[in-house]
């Protein structure tokens, strides 16, 4: 059984840097299948595992510093970076050489070992390939570090500073509970206490990075991932029940138009607002919100049939309507409006990815007939159309 399960949202972009990390985890993992499921495994072999581990960990340490220093990052973030792979090695290995003291030294070892790599990877190292990409865009190593630290986004921020801020709590409890006199037994237990709260505490927020990976950064909406996976649910659920499942397919009119005359700054806060405003229309328990890609987005509205989801449609493209954000380069309307394709079926008996896909393709040909007519519309997809004719005649 995987400890640390590897997904697009730990990669950096940096092939070398993501290779390393994917190193990383296939090692944790190794570790903690022999830690945890290994009853034959040797205290030889044990260590041999967790030797390889920190070697490894110490080249991709040295290959991340001279990565650094050969692109020209600020020294400001080389030297914070340096400090946490020091940090990291001291603490592995005084953990590691008084495991046999700890109360649960496997589950402690390995909870220590995940929760920083994906403190590692989502915070300093993301930092890192970010600043490197705006340098390779033209900025200098101050204005993408100062950048970095001013506009990266505040929600991903505080909750990767609450994670890490526990990482620092239980390796602190677990030094404290090595360093304890065994003869005083009071002592040991509540340190064994404060380290169970602080377990429980890092817990909570590995759940809260859970949802973290399944939300857009920007947008603070479901992504594109979990959609994905919602659907296919849905389509099971749907189809169980014998249910039809509508599905809105939403588009900025004229969106690069808006980022061209406005600046992408402005951009976002404009994809911000239609998020905020369509989520206030696809606000039942049961609906589903996500960004689907760049400055489309899409919701599932389970037991909606063809005219229902038409007039969540309707409804959807009126409150974006209303917050009458200016458009001056807009073909449709003098403000942010909407296209919308809308689909919505009972899935038959069959493959549920396929019939999902088959509706994601009806409301993206509807997308398209919408922007065909003129935009700031919705377009009823032709299978739901069909069969909202056949009921009326």
């Amino acid at each position: 059984m995987e400890t640390f399960v590897w997904d697009d949202n730990f990669v950096t972009g940096l092939s070398e840097v993501d290779r390393q990390h994917h190193g990383l985890v296939d090692l944790f993992n190794e570790l903690n299948e022999s830690l945890f499921h290994g009853s034959d495994t040797s205290a030889e072999t044990l260590e041999g595992i967790f030797d390889r581990l920190l070697a490894y960990a110490a080249k991709h340490f040295a290959d991340e510093e001279a990565l650094m220093h050969q692109v020209g990052l600020d020294l400001r973030h080389i030297d914070t970076h340096h400090q946490m792979h020091q940090q990291f090695v001291d603490q592995v290995r005084g953990m590691w050489a008084s495991r046999h003291t700890l109360r649960q030294p496997s589950e402690t070892i390995m909870g220590f070992l995940t929760s920083w790599l994906g403190l590692h990877i989502l915070g300093i190292d993301q930092a890192m390939a970010r600043q490197i990409t705006a340098m390779q865009a033209g900025q200098t190593a101050q204005e993408a570090f100062e950048h970095e630290a001013r506009h990266n986004n505040q929600g991903t921020q505080a909750l990767l500073k609450m994670v890490g801020n526990l990482y620092h709590v239980l390796a602190q409890q677990n030094t404290d509970l090595v360093a304890a006199n065994a003869g005083l037994e009071q002592r040991v237990q509540e340190r064994t206490q404060a380290l169970a709260l602080a377990n429980d505490e890092l817990q909570a927020a590995n759940r809260q990075l859970q949802a973290f990976s399944r939300t857009d950064g920007l947008l603070r909406i479901h992504n594109r991932a979990y959609f994905d996976e919602r659907l296919l649910e849905e389509m099971a659920r749907a189809r169980r029940l014998k249910q039809p499942l509508g599905l809105l397919m939403m588009d900025v009119d004229f969106f690069k138009r808006y980022n061209d005359t406005y600046g992408h700054q402005a951009g976002d806060v404009c994809l911000q607002s239609v998020a905020r405003a369509v989520g206030s229309v696809v606000k039942r328990r049961t609906d589903f919100l996500a960004r689907y890609g760049g400055e489309e987005l899409v919701a599932l509205l389970p037991n909606t049939d063809g005219p229902g989801a038409m007039l969540v449609a309707q409804r959807v493209i009126a409150a974006v309507q209303a917050m009458g954000l200016p458009h001056a380069k807009s073909d449709a309307a003098a403000v942010v409006t909407l296209s919308v394709g809308v689909a919505s079926a009972v899935p038959a008996l069959g493959d549920d990815a396929q019939a999902g896909a088959a509706l994601l393709a009806e409301a993206d040909a509807a997308l398209y007939q919408a922007k065909h007519q003129g935009r700031n519309r919705p377009v009823l997809g032709a299978a739901a159309a069909d069969a909202l004719a056949a009921v009326q005649s």
